[in-house]
């Protein structure tokens, strides 16, 4: 049986890195939300700055060898999920029984591709781009689009940041970089 863990007081790492990664959250949301919204309107300005902060999120890791890795993981992804959702908003309108299928297509393909720990984040990312199209049928089509728009700025200043940060953050330190 694993142990609870007891909570320990940050290090001055740990400080670092928790400050890094919410300054990085705040440009991925501030370069979504003010930069790449310049041709949509509306409730998808919010969600995409939402989307690019989670990229981030989740590309942020303890080394850069792991963010570039949570990177490529993420792109992966979300390029089943923006291909499967294109394609089927092409011919089909969102429903929530197309957002099942894809979800277990995107499953199936990432199976396929030898990548089950990149299951969660395809069906995941499709279950988004198909609800919004739900919300907004009008423009489902530009979705998938967006979200990969999103992902991607999302994914290079995440990454970005940590290689920045854990240069800076070692300087100041005198550690070795994570």
């Amino acid at each position: 049986m694993s142990q609870i863990a007891r909570p320990k007081k940050p290090g001055a790492w740990e400080v670092a890195y928790s400050a890094a990664m919410g300054v990085a959250c705040f440009i991925s949301y501030w370069v979504s939300t003010h930069v790449l919204s310049g041709a949509v309107e509306g409730p998808s300005v919010p969600l995409g700055g939402m989307w690019a902060v989670l990229a981030t999120v989740f590309v942020f890791k303890d080394t850069r060898a792991q963010s570039l890795e949570a990177g490529i993981a993420r792109l992966s992804a979300t390029l089943v999920s923006f291909a499967l959702c294109l394609l089927y908003l092409s011919f089909f309108p969102p429903s929530a029984i197309g957002m099942a299928v894809l979800i277990g297509l995107g499953t199936l393909v990432m199976i396929s591709l030898g990548r089950h720990d990149n299951i969660a984040t395809t069906g995941i990312t499709t279950a988004v781009v198909m609800v919004v199209a739900i919300m907004d049928p009008k423009n489902a089509w530009e979705q998938p689009i967006l979200r990969l728009a999103d992902t991607i700025m999302g994914i290079a200043v995440g990454v970005a940041c940590k290689w920045l940060a854990s240069f800076l953050i070692r300087r100041a330190l005198g550690e070795s970089v994570r």
